[in-house]
This record gives C-alpha cells, structure tokens and sequence, in this order.
C-alpha cells in the first residue's frame, strides 16, 4: 500500500524508518521529510497545513494510508478532513487531539473520569492565576494551555519563578497558547512515558520510556523539547503498567468515548510515578520525540500493521513484540537551543558514526545541500542504540557522536544515568 507520512523530525525518521521495512509497504512518501528520512522515503514539499493540498496529493498519487506525525496537524483537524473524503489514516480527530490541544481539558476530564493526576487552577488573566499563587506556595507547575512545542512550562521554584512565569504566558511568549494559563501541583517521584495505542474502545500498552526534558547535564536548566530518552524505564515494573492501563488509559478511553470524541491513535501520558503510584501530568495525542526513536528500535513487529489495526478498531486482537534488547537515543542541538539554535552549519562524520555496532541516526532537523548534510533546526540528530543493558546501549552511543564533527552542535553527556545507576545498583 502506499503510505504518506506527514512530518519531518526525528520522531517522523523513525517511524519512517520502521514503516520502511513493512512488508505490506509499497511507496512511502513523507512531507516534508528531511535529509534522513529522504533515505528511507520520497520527500515531497506539501503544505500540511492545506488540507485541500493534502487531499489532492493523496487522490494524485493514490494513498491508501496516512500516519500524522506532529500535534499541529491533528489539533487543526486533518484526521477529520481525510475520514470526510474517506482516507484512512493514523491519528485522533480534532475534538479528540483536545487532549493535548488543551491541557485544562485534560484536567477537567481527569477530575470528571476520577484519573489521578495533581490538582490544578484554570486562569484567563494575571491576577487571578496570582491569587492562587498566594494559597499554592511554590514548588508550583505554571503551563501555557495550549500547544507549546514542550517549552510552555515552567516548574517554578519560587514565587517570583511563578509570578514570571505567568507574566511571560499573558504577555504572548507563547503567543495563543498561553491565552489561557494552567497552574498544578508539583508532583514529587520519578517521571517517566507510556504510551499506548487505542483504537476508540481498546487499548493496547507499548514499551515503556523515560527522556530527559531539560537542557543541561545533571537535568539543569531550561526544559525543551526533550535531549534523549531510553527504553525500557526501569521505574515502570509490569505492576505499574497494568495499574497505568487500569487507572489513567482504559477510563480515558472510556470517558472520551462517552463524550462521542472516541480516542483513535497513540496516547502518550506523561507520568509522575509518586510514593501514592502513577499520576497523570500531561498527554500527548501522537507518539513522543525522542522517544519514538528507542521504541523503534525495539520493535520487533509490524509498524504498519499495528497502525492499521488501531485506524480500523482491531487492536483486540493485536500482539505486539519487542525486543529484550535496551535502546538509548542522544540529541544532537545546534548551539543556542532551546532559544534561537545556529542554523546552517555542516555537520560531518555521519557515515563514519553510523558503522558504530547497533546504532542508527535518525536526522531531526536537517537539510541537505549536495553532498553536504546542514542543521535545519534546534534538535537536528538523534543518535540511537541498543545494547544488552542501557550501560552498553550508552556507551555505544556515545562512541558514535565521538565520531561526528559538528561544532555548531552540543548534546548532554549523561542520558540515562538514572538507568544505568539502576544497572550498577543491581549489580553491586
């Protein structure tokens, strides 16, 4: 069948990468794509946001599928402008993308379901979201309501931390998605992300995952997009998984359904695993980045197939493998990130990198010029292992990106330390 990927970051490369290998796979298109994912599919320049665009190329080239990478699209409705001409495709409607769309709609469906999550206040204006503030003592969680790109959320430690963070919402630094400000209880344990794909009544668990949100070594500094992640997440034992299945997914699927908005494609839950068990902090309504790119790797089954049966409501009888094998991914960002990232810059050592034993580069922001491979953005590569541990899964990462010159980029050096701490600790 032919497949039109929507997206061009890393998360996209790699789900490129996997759908490439589907035997039911005929041509695999992506738009935009990027230099990495031009090896695995054709590119093609499409305005995604026109969604008579998007119809026309699907009706030209004859797409029997659509997989929707990014939140933007989803949250804008292209799921629903694609059912209403009849396309099948991966990813939820509009109404259901709410989920993340809208994290005081999560909030409000968390408190109505009974999911436990921390509790929250719902402002539209400065002076109310500091009246809370003077009955919430800091540490305290301020969030940009809407669509952010990971960066609307400041977990403040101090009252001034707070009132700044507020101010910044309301002023536009997050132009319409901070219209509207959320203020949470800060959770207190280890987080970690669960995904799982549902296909409007059931649900099915994939591999666990935990990234690394803020910028710096030793989780210093500002919070972005994500600067790696590995799989599985030691944290969530098959006791915490059932219980997340029990407690958080089975009841929103329930919920969403019951409001007539059934939720079809990956829900990503960001989780707080606290000393009372897994609490909400967040969903995601499409698969995480960089955590795509460790579940990936560890997918021993059908990407495709399993996309397929979440669009047509046949994950009941699904069975998905993985394998025992661990995967660890590093971003490499270009310098400035995650402000305003030097762009243009040539990065070499990529085909020397990638004859590292049990590694893949997933490109994130890149461009191609001839032969040479230039940032296109603030996370650019994802370089991505296994390894019978995390411990070797790291190293072996680490000894690809040693092998790549890019002084235009910077990574953190210590992706998966929790891990691999676990991993001496059992050890020892």
């Amino acid at each position: 069948m032919n497949v039109l990927l929507i997206g061009g970051g890393g998360r996209e490369h790699a789900l490129a990468w996997a759908l490439n290998a589907s035997p039911l796979l005929t041509r695999l298109y992506a738009a935009p794509g990027n230099a990495g994912i031009a090896d695995v599919a054709k590119c093609v320049a499409l305005d995604t946001a026109d969604h008579c665009a998007v119809l026309r190329f699907v009706k030209d080239q004859a797409i029997d599928f659509v997989v929707i990478g990014p939140e933007a699209p989803l949250v804008a409705g292209l799921s629903d402008a694609l059912a209403a001409v009849g396309v099948k495709h991966f990813g939820p409607s509009r109404a259901a993308s709410q989920l993340e769309g809208s994290k005081g709609f999560t909030k409000d469906l968390c408190r109505e379901a009974g999911i436990p999550t921390g509790s929250y206040g719902r402002f539209s204006d400065a002076h109310s979201a500091r009246c809370y503030l003077d009955t919430h003592p800091a540490p305290i969680v301020v969030k940009a309501d809407g669509l952010a790109a990971g960066k609307g959320v400041v977990v403040a430690t101090t009252r001034a931390e707070a009132d700044a963070a507020v101010d910044a919402c309301f002023a536009g630094a997050f132009g319409a998605a901070g219209a509207e400000v959320l203020i949470e209880e800060f959770l207190d344990g280890e987080e970690a992300s669960f995904f799982a794909l549902c296909d409007g009544r059931d649900a099915v668990a994939l591999a666990t995952a935990q990234d690394h949100k803020r910028v710096g070594d030793g989780d210093t500094g500002p919070n972005t997009g994500g600067m790696g992640a590995y799989s599985p997440a030691p944290v969530m034992t098959p006791a915490l998984v059932e219980r997340t299945m029990r407690e958080i997914i089975r009841p929103t699927v329930a919920a969403m359904a019951a409001r007539g908005t059934p939720f079809k494609g990956v829900l990503f839950a960001g989780l707080m695993i606290t000393a009372d068990g897994p609490k909400l902090i967040e969903y995601n309504v499409r698969f995480g980045d960089p955590e795509t790119q460790v579940l990936m790797v560890r997918l021993n089954s059908d990407l495709l197939a399993a996309m397929l049966a979440t669009a047509d409501g046949g994950l009941g009888q699904l069975d998905l493998h993985w394998r025992d094998d661990a995967a660890l991914t590093v971003v490499l960002a270009g310098k400035g990130y995650p402000g305003s990232p030097l762009k243009g810059t040539e990065i070499r050592g990529l085909d020397a990198a990638r004859q590292t034993p049990g590694v893949e580069i997933f490109h994130a922001g890149t461009k191609r010029d001839g032969d040479r491979v230039l940032a296109d953005g603030g996370r650019v590569l994802n370089v991505t292992a296994v390894g019978a541990s995390v411990a070797e899964a790291q190293q072996r990462a680490y000894a690809a990106i040693a092998k790549i010159d890019w002084p235009g980029g910077f990574w953190r050096h210590d992706i998966g330390w929790r891990a691999v701490a676990r991993e001496k600790g059992r050890r020892g």
